[in-house]
């Protein structure tokens, strides 16, 4: 038998150094390496973008992060090259396998985590503080770089700058040309000085393939009826925890819980299960839940769900709109967890 839990009865509290210490690759990117990576032969920027980002992080050897302010000041010149590297391309290339193997390749200190895990940072530590603590790292990585609001797009490109001016190397994936973040989503032309800020930092290594626009989504399973969860769950969990929630008070809940805190709120937790999923209508909630997707994605946590399938799960106007890039990301992964779930693929 499973032991059932409930992710609507959690409130997790996350102090400052557990924040920090999580800023690393999740477990599906544990252990990945340029070695691991399978650069596919008919894309040479793939192979391409291996090259370059070893030798970027050999360029890394013996920095010891941004030092003290003094030592910044009166230190030695600093490199006339970009602090950065911008890995852009199409879903799927294998951006984010690259990304940690760069973080594993270098000694630390040093951070991973996605765009919104830093926007969450500066939010639970302060603006400065977030700059002080990670001032003294080698590398810092940021996955999925997209900007959301205008107050994003000051905050990153301040955030960006100042580290950079520290002496730390920054990295970062998106499937968006630094220039261009933030068209779609808000007047993008009015904080075209904090977008180009942003872009400076960055020298853009291109990563070619076939693009998830392209291939389309794969189908999802079909959804379980209610009658048939607490059989399958037993099935396919017995011994382990799962949460069962309604999926309409689920998306509730997550609107008090800060989303700095969406992997504490799934630890332990082997396999969710949710009762009458419906189509998200409105974009906060969506974009919350975008993040809990990321997490269960991360940690391989599979789904069992009725209501509608998951390639369903925003409105048409969200898969076509400025965020529909998130939303994509979100349905792919959903579906491949619920495929784990009811057919035992691999996700």
């Amino acid at each position: 038998m499973a032991t059932v839990a409930h992710l609507t009865t959690r409130t997790p509290k996350v102090s400052v150094e557990e924040l920090l210490a999580g800023f690393h690759p999740s477990p599906r990117f544990g252990e990945v390496s340029f070695e691991s990576y399978r650069p596919d032969p008919a894309q040479p920027s793939q192979s391409a973008a291996v090259r370059a980002l070893q030798a970027f992080g050999a360029s890394m050897e013996g920095q010891r992060g941004g030092g003290s302010v003094f030592s910044r000041l009166f230190g030695a010149k600093k490199p006339a090259s970009r602090a950065g590297v911008y890995l852009d391309g199409g879903f799927g290339v294998g951006k984010t396998h690259l990304l940690a193997s760069l973080w594993h390749s270098v000694p630390g200190p040093k951070a991973f985590g996605t765009f919104v895990e830093y926007t969450n940072l500066v939010g639970a530590l302060s603006f400065r503080k977030t700059v002080e603590a990670l001032s003294s790292y080698r590398l810092v990585c940021i996955d999925e770089f997209e900007l959301d609001d205008p107050g994003d797009t000051v905050l990153m490109s301040r955030l960006m700058r100042e580290l950079a001016d520290a002496g730390v190397k920054l990295a970062a994936t998106s499937n968006t040309l630094p220039g261009s973040l933030g068209e779609g989503r808000f007047a993008a032309v009015d904080f075209q000085r904090e977008i180009q800020v942003l872009a400076d930092q960055f020298d853009v290594i291109r990563i070619d393939g076939e693009d998830y626009r392209h291939r389309g989504l794969p189908e999802a399973p079909a959804p379980l009826e209610n009658h048939e969860l607490d059989a399958r769950l037993n099935a396919e969990f017995d011994g382990g925890v799962v949460a069962v929630d309604d999926f309409g008070a689920l998306m509730k809940h997550l609107a008090g819980v800060h989303p700095s805190r969406y992997r504490q709120l799934i630890d332990g937790v082997d396999g969710v299960v949710w009762k009458d999923v419906h189509t998200i209508e409105e974009q906060a909630v969506a974009l919350r839940f975008v993040v809990l997707a990321d997490r269960l994605y991360d940690k391989d946590v599979p789904i069992l769900a009725s209501g509608v399938p998951f390639d369903k799960l925003f409105s048409e106007e969200m898969m076509s709109g400025g965020y529909l890039k998130k939303y994509f990301r979100a349905v792919s992964r959903l579906t491949a967890l619920a495929r784990e779930a009811q057919t035992h693929e691999a996700s």
